[in-house]
């Protein structure tokens, strides 16, 4: 698969929605993810990440403006022991519960599908970070229609069990901006990973669309340790 740049992928699209990367830092060290959300409405763009105990949420920027919360408002990020969950979506709770169960990702997946929000019936996109006593590896998940048919839902899940420093995964909710906006195709995006946390989260944020850009969360884990680094930016302050 060929690698792709990062920046221009995001550069070159106005609205991918919402975004997960994760990957492998390129010295090996560090297990990395970022997601980002994006908003074409009033509403949408009426967020802001914060800090919840190890994980994230999100919360109305003014919430006089609040409109419809039911999927806006949710835990982007949650960690639990040595798993860091990460989702577009109140999925990261479901596998949360799944997982602490003794179920799979991909079981604790099964009793969900895509967002109820037709026509553009939007993927939950979704990814798990294991790592342990310097072991690590990842996967990713997407739960979309049927090419728009919401009678059928398709499943897929992509597992990396020894990722390569330096390379990472991109998937994200939409392929372009539209109406209805078009489901993300293929298997997550080969993207390299750089060793800097600071730099890596900068060139997200300034290479996504100025107008439809809401945050962006980023968290670097030492595969050794488990100790992290966390970088959150609000469009909204």
């Amino acid at each position: 698969m060929e690698m792709l740049s990062l920046e221009q992928e995001l550069k070159n699209n106005a609205y991918p929605g919402r975004g997960i990367v994760i990957g492998k830092s390129k010295d090996g060290k560090k297990a990395v993810t970022a997601y980002f959300i994006m908003g074409r409405s009033s509403n949408s763009r009426n967020r802001v990440f914060v800090e919840e105990g190890e994980g994230i949420r999100t919360e109305a920027f003014d919430p006089s403006k609040l409109e419809d919360p039911s999927l806006i408002i949710y835990a982007p990020v949650r960690v639990l022991g040595n798993r860091t969950i990460v989702t577009n979506g109140d999925q990261t709770d479901t596998i949360y519960e799944g997982m602490a169960q003794e179920l799979t990702f991909e079981q604790s997946l099964r009793s969900r599908e895509f967002e109820p929000d037709g026509p553009n019936y939007t993927p939950r996109i979704s990814g798990v970070m294991h790592v342990e006593s310097g072991a690590y590896d990842y996967a990713m998940s997407i739960l979309k229609s049927n090419n728009g048919n919401p009678d059928c839902c398709n499943r897929y899940t992509f597992t990396y069990d020894k990722p390569v420093a330096g390379e990472g995964h991109f998937i994200h909710t939409y392929m372009h901006d539209g109406n209805p906006l078009p489901s993300f195709e293929g298997e997550p995006k080969l993207v390299a990973i750089p060793d800097d946390m600071e730099e890596f989260a900068n060139m997200v944020w300034n290479s996504l669309n100025e107008e439809n850009k809401v945050s962006l969360f980023v968290r670097y884990i030492d595969i050794e340790t488990g100790t992290y680094e966390t970088k959150i930016i609000n469009k909204n302050k």
